[in-house]
């Protein structure tokens, strides 16, 4: 037995399978042995595919760079036909798809066994994943009455946990970035377009939509993302060229770069206490390797983007809950709150509405990308915030039985008071990323957030990669403690 997969990242496991010092059975063996032993506490794996990865593994896993790592796919999004998915819902419990969306394609092109998938709010639009249909509330391993964050809070969970070292995301407002932080791991979304959506979709929420994936290392998730990015054939639009590619650019520090550094919200707000300490040690420790730091804010209308993007989510909902409900009546039998709640407000919205919302954080992401140039004034490479305004919130805080969809989003306390950073990045389309820098005095990890100009990935993925060798964090699995 191969033990604890906590303390290795998939990059090694692969080398034991590669080396001949373990086989890829084995690593099942412990990963399922983890979700028996640790899933009661913490409500991460679900729809658990055990004979579909004995059968792969008995076939002949591809010879890719994460050959016999076991592996879990996030419940919603993306489509696997031989992992029914229930996407956080009980009106869409028991899918079955009729073939592979295009990034699971290219993820088993990988080599990883993939055995089950992961929790997830329904419709994906929480902070926190809290949904009915898997009979309880995702639990933060770290202290079990916090939440692990959403909407890929299960994934964060279960690597946090140790029962992989690496599982898919997507995050359309945060949702690979939220739980990366509340868990203590690295979570990067990258350019918008960067990995495929078909051949489902054409794009998620206008664009602001990407999978992702929650690691323990920056490794990790450059060699993955190597191996899945690119458009699929009939993509509407596709991310400018990679030059050398996410590994490559981790073989090597970036450049010196130019570092705005955020203490704030982006609106000006105080953020908390423990929480800003963590970024101004993050800047500290940028500027000892020689990086320039200069406090900014962005000047752009993050207000009205937020509002843009609360409508475009609400329009999105209420669109794939009609077509799943076939002419039956929404009913809170079906439907979560909040669900119902999103399918309202967009009955209330003007019919041209969702284009003016759509223009919107286009032009949202035009006041970005000149907070960034450099011929607007001096410019700056990397934007320097927290991922979270606070540390993980209590499970229950999020809770989707509120009807009041626009509270939830927008009022005191909200998501957006909570995560004031990560949806900005969605709407611009930059890359953006969540580094565990930080912790609270109470145990809880505090991301540290940087994003980059559209196009950047590379540049942004090398600097995460030089934190991450300056101040190495633990591959230590969470305590699962209460």
């Amino acid at each position: 037995m191969i033990g604890d997969l906590g303390a290795r990242d998939a990059t090694e496991l692969a080398g034991l399978v590669a080396r001949g010092e373990v086989t890829p059975d084995e690593l099942l063996d412990a990963a399922l042995a983890a979700v028996e032993a640790r899933n009661p506490a913490i409500n991460a794996v679900v729809l658990v595919q055990e004979g579909v990865a004995r059968a792969a593994i008995k076939a002949g896993l591809p010879p890719g760079p994460f050959r016999g790592v076991p592996f879990l796919l996030k419940d919603l999004g993306v489509e696997a036909k031989d992992f029914p998915a229930h996407n956080g819902s009980r009106l869409l419990a028991d899918t079955i798809y009729p073939g592979d969306s295009a990034i699971f394609s290219r993820i088993k092109a990988t080599g990883v066994v993939t055995f089950g998938r992961t929790t997830s709010p329904e419709g994906g639009i929480g902070a926190a994943t809290e949904s009915a249909v898997y009979g309880g509330p995702t639990r933060n391993p770290w202290n079990t009455d916090h939440t692990s964050g959403g909407s890929s809070g299960g994934a964060g969970a279960a690597v946090a946990a140790g029962i992989v070292s690496i599982a898919h995301g997507s995050d359309g407002g945060g949702s690979v970035r939220i739980p990366a932080s509340s868990c203590g791991l690295f979570g990067f979304k990258p350019t918008r377009a960067r990995l495929p959506d078909g051949p489902y979709a054409g794009e998620g929420w206008a664009g602001m939509a990407i999978d992702g994936f929650l690691t323990r290392s920056v490794r990790d998730t450059a060699v993955m993302l190597d191996a899945c990015a690119g458009a699929d054939p009939g993509a509407p639009y596709w991310a400018p060229p990679l030059d050398q590619g996410h590994a490559q650019a981790i073989s090597r520090p970036p450049r010196r770069l130019r570092v705005a550094l955020c203490d704030t919200t982006f609106t000006g707000e105080a953020i908390d206490p423990e929480v800003r300490a963590a970024v101004l040690d993050t800047a500290k420790l940028l500027e000892s390797l020689g990086h320039e730091v200069t406090p900014a804010l962005p000047r752009a209308d993050v207000r009205g983007m937020m509002r843009a993007w609360t409508d475009i989510v609400a329009v999105g909902t209420a669109l794939g809950i009609r077509h799943a409900l076939d002419g039956r009546p929404l009913s809170d039998a079906l439907v979560e709150g909040v669900s119902r709640g999103a399918c309202a407000h967009a009955e209330t919205l003007h019919p041209t509405r969702y284009l003016e919302a759509v223009g919107k954080i286009h032009a949202f992401g035009r006041e970005m990308a000149r907070f960034f140039a450099s011929e607007t004034g001096p410019g700056h490479d990397i934007l320097l915030s927290a991922t979270l305004a606070e540390p993980p919130a209590k499970v229950g805080r999020f809770s989707h039985a509120t009807e009041d969809y626009v509270a939830f989003r927008t009022g005191p306390g909200g998501i957006f008071a909570y995560s004031p950073f990560c949806a900005v990045f969605n709407a611009s389309g930059q890359p953006a990323a969540s580094l565990p820098l930080g912790w609270s005095k109470s145990g809880l990890p505090i991301g540290i957030h940087l994003a980059a100009p559209f196009g950047a990935d590379e540049t942004l993925i090398s600097l995460c990669a030089e934190l991450e060798r300056a101040v190495p964090w633990a591959l230590k699995r969470a305590p699962i403690a209460g």
